[in-house]
């Protein structure tokens, strides 16, 4: 299984950036994809969470300023960031968690400047 992290880089606080993670070479069915972030204040957050049924769930950190969709046929996730501020600084992980185990991107870099 691999997952390709694509979207990362340097904007501004308030601005918007938008992740996608793609999954390839996945056999078994997906439970859930989710996106983490790894900051200077905290080890590992999870930021956002889409179940195979399509619920999702954030963190009040990030709820009303991220939204995480996926596209099925793709195994792809998405996250769209917007209203960002300088503590999202982090790295981003995407996910995938199976029947068989879970597995993890390479992270994605996103810097907000002051």
């Amino acid at each position: 299984v691999q997952l390709v992290e694509s979207g990362g880089g340097l904007v501004q606080t308030g601005g918007s950036l938008k992740l996608s993670c793609t999954a390839s070479g996945v056999t078994d069915s997906i439970n859930h994809m989710d996106w983490y972030r790894r900051t200077p204040e905290k080890q590992r957050e999870l930021v956002a969470r889409i179940t195979s049924a399509g619920y999702t769930n954030y963190p009040d950190s990030v709820k009303g300023r991220f939204t995480i969709s996926r596209d099925i046929d793709e195994n792809t996730v998405y996250l769209q960031m917007n209203s960002l501020k300088p503590e999202d600084t982090g790295v981003y992980y995407c996910n995938v968690f199976t029947r068989s185990g879970d597995y993890w991107g390479q992270g994605t870099q996103v810097t907000v400047s002051s």
